[in-house]
């Protein structure tokens, strides 16, 4: 056993940053297989879109918009802003059950960028979100859903979809990272995303809220960027949203990410 031990080569000192996204790489198609052989992990982003859109839309739909097809057009850009957003929990909670479990102690001894498993992580949960972009997608247009803008227009809107996921996902590798437990993370972070996405336009107009809630719904990030998303898929004012969208996902990213490196750092 000691001369297996020494043997086994020891983490370099220094990796360049190329290598060290060569390694993250690699973690990230770790992070796929997982999908591949465990396809339930991807239940959160394939039954959760169908189910709210289904409630919704057939039981509140009429109520809301006076049809189901004109509540339709106005929700599906909403849900979508709402789902991309529940599946960043899924991240942290991951990051947590590797570190819990001694996956870590394993990254440790080999001989890749420390940062590796944390960035591999985050770039395979690019794969969960467009799982639920493409199940949400296919089943609107079932239910009667349609894109009145160009295929140009769409395709920028799902890239935003992917940038918003990605921004806001730091904050649930932070939480992921604090916390002791994965249900802890994912029960602290449900209580948080949960008012956020009710809190906002994605299924009613801010117009029909209380003031106090309204004022806050009209300058959500969830509002903003399903504004954006309607516009860039229904037609209608883009660049104001966007702007909004775009100003609170710098602003995650420069709260979140050093947060959640150095969450990370002292965990590992």
């Amino acid at each position: 056993m000691t001369t297996l031990a020494l043997d086994r080569p020891a983490p370099p000192r220094h990796i360049s940053p190329g290598k060290g996204f060569q390694h993250a790489l690699s973690l990230a198609w770790r992070g796929i297989l997982k999908i591949r052989k465990n396809p339930e992990q991807l239940a959160d982003v394939t039954l959760m879109p169908i189910i709210f859109l289904v409630m919704f839309v057939y039981l509140f739909g009429g109520a809301l918009s006076g049809s189901t097809d004109a509540y339709l057009q106005m929700v599906v850009p909403g849900i979508i802003v709402m789902n991309i957003l529940q599946a960043c929990l899924a991240v942290g909670t991951q990051l947590n059950t590797d570190v819990t479990k001694g996956v870590f102690d394993r990254f440790r001894s080999m001989p890749i960028a420390r940062s590796a498993p944390l960035i591999g992580a985050v770039l395979a949960d690019i794969v969960r979100y467009l799982v639920c972009l493409v199940v949400l997608m296919i089943v609107a247009t079932i239910m009667g859903y349609r894109i009145a803008t160009s295929p140009g227009e769409f395709a920028v809107a799902i890239l935003l979809a992917l940038a918003f996921g990605l921004s806001f996902c730091w904050g649930s590798v932070f939480v992921g990272m604090v916390m002791k437990s994965p249900g802890s993370a994912q029960a602290l972070m449900f209580v948080f995303i949960m008012p956020l996405t009710f809190g906002s336009n994605v299924f009613v107009q801010t117009n029909t809220m209380p003031g106090w809630l309204r004022a806050w719904a009209d300058i959500s990030p969830v509002s903003l960027m399903a504004n954006a998303l309607r516009g860039l898929m229904n037609g209608g004012a883009v660049a104001g949203p966007l702007a909004g969208a775009l100003a609170w996902m710098a602003g995650a990213v420069v709260v979140f990410f050093p947060l959640a490196t150095w969450a990370y750092r002292r965990r590992v």
